[in-house]
């Protein structure tokens, strides 16, 4: 079937098969920015934004995406590469597997909510799992990225 989305501010069509999931029909179409991680909606590494709210492809069927705006990482690539500079900056960058979706949901927040505090942070973060750190560097990139007015 034909789907109708766009993605990355660009109108796109999809062929996809009926119970198909976003994740794999992004993936099939070359932005592979989404990753599979878990299939379960556990650890967030396959999040886009859904209409700018953060969201795990792996569980929403393509053909309820139809006509909806589609983020992936390639769509916010300078403001991605700003928060990648800070990451590194802080020691927060290890293996990257986790960095496009976390890029995503940190993109979102800085959308959504004004100056928030740390807590706000961790709870906004919930669902990015990331098995490599401890989250206290990420912790404090993201809080320089969310300061940032550029």
């Amino acid at each position: 079937m034909l789907v109708k989305l766009i993605v990355n501010n660009e109108p796109k069509v999809f062929e996809c098969e009926t119970g198909e999931f976003l994740l794999d029909t992004l993936r099939k179409y070359n932005y592979l920015s989404v990753r599979r991680g878990c299939d379960n909606t556990s650890c967030g590494v396959c999040t886009v934004l859904f209409d700018g709210k953060p969201i795990p492809s792996c569980s929403l069927l393509t053909v309820r995406a139809e006509g909806h705006n589609i983020t992936t990482v390639e769509g916010i690539q300078e403001e991605a590469d700003k928060l990648g500079r800070i990451f590194g900056d802080e020691g927060a960058d290890q293996c990257g597997f986790c960095n496009p979706s976390m890029a995503l949901t940190v993109y979102a927040m800085k959308k959504e909510l004004c100056h928030p505090t740390e807590e706000e942070v961790r709870e906004y973060l919930v669902g990015n799992l990331c098995r490599c750190t401890g989250y206290i560097a990420q912790e404090r990139a993201i809080m320089r990225y969310l300061e940032d007015k550029s």
